[in-house]
């Protein structure tokens, strides 16, 4: 079936538009010119929602400061459009790649003629114009920098956040249910002395904890938007008091406490405040990664290895090996931190370049902090859900390792001295004899005297 096209026009001339489309001339010529990564690498659907949210707000504050400009007519054509790209109802009619202009100024014409065509449809009247009416006080310059600390705070506030106080709470879980039980802590990968297993959960889950400080920390520098700087910061077209409006209409959509940036110069060029956050997402990536090294080497054997844990079966893991179960969780976990300490390299390279009034890396600098904080949400989730909730404790090898770890002679210090105690676990090992036994063989303490100081439960 031959697809049919209708003519739309910009100040290039005119263009042919599929017909089954909202979009218009300058998202098909963007489309036509950067065919890169198409269909894998498109634009995120939460910039694209964060257009919508702030399209919306736009004509918000337009209908209150230009009231002539901005009819309730037009208002109520382009609020009902951008509140169904907010939702995410016209995904189809948002084709652009990442890979465009770095201001994402094909992006922002993209929303606008979404939203005009849409807006002119439910209106039934060619009502509004993409430039004149649906970008009205605003700039792609001013936009998409808004719509990145929209999406950025959505994501963070919405999906990461909550995904770690739901591993962060299987944890406390687990805490309670081993406390008391004793194992051998670990340094270097090496014997260490004791440590309660519930003790060596609570880091994991302190770790988190203190993670989703530092991501709240970064939320009120995100909450700042550009909106009303315009082209170069100066407010151009943009009628007084604009930025503080849409601010709050932002905020009134979104039922977050956004608020205008002070200095608009730097909020158009400066790209700070997502390096920042992005840092506490790569601090996140990175304890998550330890987490799940923890977890995979606590459960290695069955038979061969740590096996102190053991974790839940979810899948073969083998096509030769019969009966193999792989700790797969802990896998994607790790991956995942692989991909966003390297999408932070990407974010900060982006980040400097901000050349005089504007940053030109806005799109990656975007789809990089976005697919660290949308695989962050997940892997976390998922990791919980098919791993951390079913870990259990093998008391009877943490027990034995315990009993047979070396670095319980560092209990006979304070009766022995570092020296002879070193001496005591040398010998232990070259003969494969208990510490008891060697301590004995040497001399240093008696049998009764050893009993009675050599207590590995009470080290902790």
């Amino acid at each position: 079936m031959e697809e049919s096209f209708r003519i739309e026009h910009d100040s290039m001339g005119e263009v042919r538009v599929p017909a089954d489309k909202y979009w218009a001339a300058q998202t098909e010529r963007s489309r036509n010119n950067f065919k890169i990564g198409v269909g894998i690498e498109t634009m995120p659907a939460e910039i694209i929602k964060a257009f919508g949210i702030l399209k919306g707000a736009a004509a918000m504050a337009n209908r209150k400061l230009r009231p002539e400009k901005m009819t309730e007519e037009k208002y109520a054509a382009i609020a009902e459009a951008a509140r169904e790209v907010a939702e995410g109802k016209l995904m189809e009619h948002f084709p652009l790649v990442v890979w465009q202009t770095g201001s994402g100024t094909q992006s922002n014409m993209n929303a606008n003629e979404v939203i005009a065509n849409r807006g002119n449809e439910i209106a039934g009247a060619k009502l509004l114009h993409p430039n004149d009416d649906v970008n009205m006080s605003q700039s792609s310059n001013d936009t998409y920098p808004t719509a990145m600390h929209i999406a950025a705070v959505l994501i963070l506030e919405d999906r990461v956040i909550p995904a770690v106080q739901q591993l962060v709470s299987t944890f406390k879980r687990l805490e309670k249910e081993n406390e008391g039980i004793v194992k051998s802590g670990r340094t270097h990968l090496q014997d260490a002395t004791p440590i309660t297993f519930s003790q060596e959960i609570s880091g994991w889950r302190s770790s988190l904890e203190r993670d989703i400080e530092l991501i709240n920390a970064s939320l009120p520098a995100l909450k700042k938007l550009a909106l009303g700087g315009t082209a170069v910061g100066t407010g151009l077209n943009a009628p007084a008091g604009f930025d503080t409006e849409v601010a709050a209409a932002v905020s009134e959509l979104t039922g977050k406490d956004f608020e205008t940036a002070e200095n608009k110069f730097h909020a158009l060029t400066s790209k700070d405040e997502i390096v920042f956050a992005h840092g506490a997402l790569k601090a996140l990536a990175a304890d998550m990664m330890k987490i799940a090294n923890d977890v995979r080497w606590l459960a290695s054997g069955p038979r061969d290895g740590l096996g102190e844990i053991n974790i839940p079966e979810n899948e073969p893991g083998s096509s030769i090996m019969p009966g193999k179960v792989n700790p797969t969780q802990c896998e994607q976990v790790t991956m995942v931190a692989v991909q966003v300490m390297g999408n932070d390299t990407a974010v900060g390279i982006g980040a400097s370049q901000g050349n005089f009034e504007l940053n030109v890396f806005m799109p990656v600098t975007a789809y990089n902090f976005l697919q660290s904080a949308r695989l962050l949400a997940e892997s976390i989730i998922s990791f919980d859900l098919n791993c951390a909730v079913g870990i259990t404790a093998n008391r009877e090898k943490m027990h034995h390792n315990l009993h047979n770890s070396l670095m319980l002679v560092t209990a006979l210090n304070p009766y022995i001295g570092y020296e002879n105690a070193a001496k005591t676990a040398k010998l232990a090992f070259k003969e494969n004899i208990s510490l008891k036994e060697a301590c004995l063989k040497l001399g240093f303490l008696t049998e009764e005297k050893f009993d009675e100081v050599f207590k590995p439960e009470s080290m902790v």
